[in-house]
């Protein structure tokens, strides 16, 4: 088997896995949803669109995601996720007003119960990256395809949002 149909079906069981999990807990159904914000970072190859976006790991458990977090009082949340890619990546840039999409997943908090959270996803295209950023050390960070960003992350939505955002990019940079 070729390693990149091992690492489509890799990224598959982890999808499975993901959302069997998902089917088996009570609190998508009951309580609380919360919000964060999140940032789809990438930057353009020279005459190709679109070549690579932004993953980093999440600090607790080490998993590929793009930069999010909490809303944060008095910012409006495409400055949010403006904000969360800084300080998770050193990626500054042009972030879109308008949310790209949305994904589900279940955050797991640190007294160990996990919560539904709904994630706003904006684009940001990267300008500059910077060196000295808030959470520099505590998380890895990795440009790559939007396919392979896709086949890290865990979650279904973020994965079909990373290659929906990749076709719009790729569109919009032919049309210039």
């Amino acid at each position: 088997m070729t390693s990149s149909v091992s690492a489509h079906h890799k990224a598959l069981r982890r999808s499975e896995s993901f959302l069997s999990e998902l089917a088996h807990a009570d609190a998508l159904f009951q309580g609380r949803v919360y919000e964060q914000y999140a940032a789809i970072c990438y930057r353009w190859a020279p005459d190709r669109g679109p070549s690579e976006v932004l993953i980093v790991t999440s600090r607790e458990t080490g998993r590929w995601i793009v930069p999010k977090g909490w809303p944060i009082k008095g910012k409006k949340p495409h400055e949010v996720a403006a904000i969360e890619a800084f300080e998770e990546a050193g990626a500054r840039g042009k972030v879109k007003k308008k949310p790209f999409g949305y994904f589900t997943y279940l955050k797991q908090l640190a007294d160990g119960s996990r919560v539904p959270c709904v994630v706003e996803l904006h684009l940001l295209e990267v300008e500059q990256m910077v060196q000295d950023f808030p959470e520099r050390g505590q998380r890895s960070s990795e440009w790559v395809s939007f396919v392979e960003a896709a086949s890290r992350v865990r979650e279904p939505e973020l994965k079909g949002l990373l290659l929906a955002a990749e076709r719009k990019l790729r569109k919009a940079r032919d049309k210039k």
